[in-house]
């Protein structure tokens, strides 16, 4: 094995681990990555801090059409280890909120630092601006053509391309060309972690409003998904890490010309009929003011003639005594319950992660080599899994990338 050419094709988080793993294994390690340098994706994860892992990770925070496909790969390079491995390249660790697990940096570039310290100690070479346009498998061999004419041959190759979110990092989708060169099937993709566009006219008048509430996705009156936090209106509609973790099944939905619909509850904290109450109180005792200012104090004042006009309430400077029991349960309803139709989610360049990719039934969980060809592993976003915000992908990343780079360097 020690004269073993091992070719990982992107330098992403996936790709530079599993090359570090493989290089440890004594064998020959060459990374070949279309931009003029690797890792570029991670200086921008967790808002440039790198939350590199999540202490509560397990298969019930990832998706995919077989999202058990998960198990092997997180059980034999897992949390502590990860948290163990970035500790001996010299990343002290913090844990936040929700088992968020970030450097004591809070610098994403110091996770990248280390990664390509190890890389250059152990003597992996990275060919940089070197894009992959084919790959051929010959007797056991494999031969990748590159862009500028050249190409370069190994005995192993590992797929860590990523996906096509954030292409500005470089994820084109070229990964799935190449898997399908060698006869694998692509699950389809789209957006995954990515805000979601309403229907509606008025959210030039909220956008920046920002509250902390619950989002929860419905197809036909059925609870699909829910998440609660900060959630921020946009001219496009809504943002915020709620409205992130839902936007996975939204897409799965609009993928299958289906249309779910969006509901919003600002005030989340107590029940529909308490809200009643409280609204009921409210407005009585505001005798004599307008029905706006009548709510000035309990919401975002730039939400009031917006949720009002959608209430129904046509004259918003009337006392707020002219205010029929109707109108009023409208109000209170729309505060805790506002439906919006979805008109889609944004695009690639505004998603953090691809939802879909190479059917893992067409992948070794226990290996990551494909099980059409000998010698070709995957590994990271290429795959069709995808995880939920606060980790979970670069975790999925570094445990396929080990569980690749180990088996590409020792199987025989």
């Amino acid at each position: 094995m020690k004269n073993t050419r091992v070719l990982v094709v992107g330098g992403g988080a996936a790709g530079m681990l599993a090359a570090i793993i493989a290089r440890r294994q004594g064998v020959e390690v060459t990374i070949l990555e279309r931009n003029p340098r690797i890792g570029k994706k991670i200086l921008a994860t967790g808002n440039g801090r790198c939350n590199f892992t999540n202490i509560n990770t397990d298969v019930s925070y990832y998706n995919g059409k077989n999202s058990k496909f998960v198990y092997s790969a997180l059980s034999q390079f897992d949390v502590f280890r990860t948290i163990d491995f970035f500790e001996e390249l010299g990343i002290a660790h913090k844990i936040e909120e929700q088992g968020k697990v970030f450097p004591m940096s809070d610098q994403a570039s110091s996770v990248l630092d280390v990664l390509r310290y190890e890389l250059h100690r152990l003597g992996v070479n990275i060919l940089c601006n070197s894009y992959v346009k084919r790959i051929h498998s010959i007797e056991g061999k494999f031969r990748l053509d590159l862009d500028n004419g050249t190409t370069v041959e190994g005995d192993r190759v590992i797929m860590a391309t990523g996906g096509k979110a954030m292409p500005s990092s470089g994820s084109d989708g070229n990964g799935y060309d190449l898997a399908k060169q060698m006869g694998h099937s692509i699950v389809d993709i789209f957006p995954g972690l990515v805000q979601i566009m309403l229907e509606g006219s008025f959210f030039n008048q909220i956008q920046g409003v920002k509250f902390v509430g619950t989002a929860e996705l419905l197809m036909n009156n059925k609870s699909l998904a829910r998440d609660r936090g900060d959630i921020l209106f946009a001219n496009y509609g809504v943002t915020g890490p709620p409205i992130l973790q839902i936007s996975r099944k939204a897409g799965e939905l609009l993928l299958q010309k289906k249309n779910p619909t969006l509901k919003i509850s600002i005030i989340d904290t107590m029940s529909d009929d308490d809200v009643k109450n409280l609204i009921e109180k409210r407005f009585s005792k505001a005798k004599g003011k307008k029905i706006e200012f009548s709510l000035v104090g309990l919401i975002n004042k730039r939400l009031i003639p917006v949720i009002l006009k959608e209430a129904g309430i046509a004259s918003l400077k009337a006392p707020v005594q002219t205010l029929s029991k109707k109108e009023r349960d409208s109000i209170a309803e729309i505060l805790t319950d506002w439906r919006f139709k979805i008109r889609g989610t944004k695009g690639w360049s505004s998603a953090q992660v691809t939802a879909g990719g190479i059917d893992t039934r067409e992948i070794n969980p226990n290996t990551m080599e494909s099980k059409l060809t000998k010698g070709l592993y995957f590994a990271g976003e290429v795959i069709d899994i995808d995880g939920q915000c606060g980790g979970f992908n670069l975790q999925w990343a570094w445990s396929t990338g080990y569980v690749a780079g180990y088996n590409a360097s020792c199987h025989p």
